[in-house]
């Protein structure tokens, strides 16, 4: 199973928002330059952290970015499975994908099913908190991949 850099880059941003003391806000570019990713897509990723309510945007000169909930209320397991397009492990678990003469009494696509959900169930168990434990060490991290632009 792999994630998409959608989600890859959903989580890196809602850790980098966790890493900001309490209400400070942040830009999309001083994220985009952080983690060397495109700015144009973290528009798009943050538009939708937005509309979950994982990320408050405030607009203006003095705008930006912050988390939404606090980081112990964010579910890793619900944003994986709210921000990845499908989980789609084989063709065969698509709707109207590609027939395999094995599906009526295939064991595989049941495995892969348990596999899959047993991915999220241990996602699930991590909250964005847990995931910042080591905050001051990703802090010095962050700002010295900062600096280095």
């Amino acid at each position: 199973m792999k994630l998409t850099n959608y989600t890859d880059y959903s989580l890196r941003v809602l850790i980098f928002l966790a890493l900001k003391k309490d209400g400070e806000l942040s830009t999309i570019q001083e994220i985009a330059d952080t983690y060397h990713i495109s700015k144009n897509h973290l528009m798009k990723i943050i538009h939708q952290l937005g509309q979950l309510g994982y990320v408050e945007t405030i607009r203006g000169r003095n705008g930006g970015i912050r988390l939404g909930k606090d980081p112990k209320e964010i579910n890793i397991g619900e944003v994986v499975s709210k921000t990845e397009e499908d989980f789609y492990i084989v063709d065969c678990f698509k709707e109207g994908g590609s027939y395999c003469v094995l599906t009526p009494a295939c064991k595989l696509k049941h495995a892969l099913h348990e596999a899959l959900q047993a991915f999220i169930n241990v996602l699930s168990g991590y909250t964005l908190e847990d995931l910042v434990v080591n905050k001051e060490e990703l802090q010095q991290l962050r700002l010295l991949a900062f600096e280095n632009l």
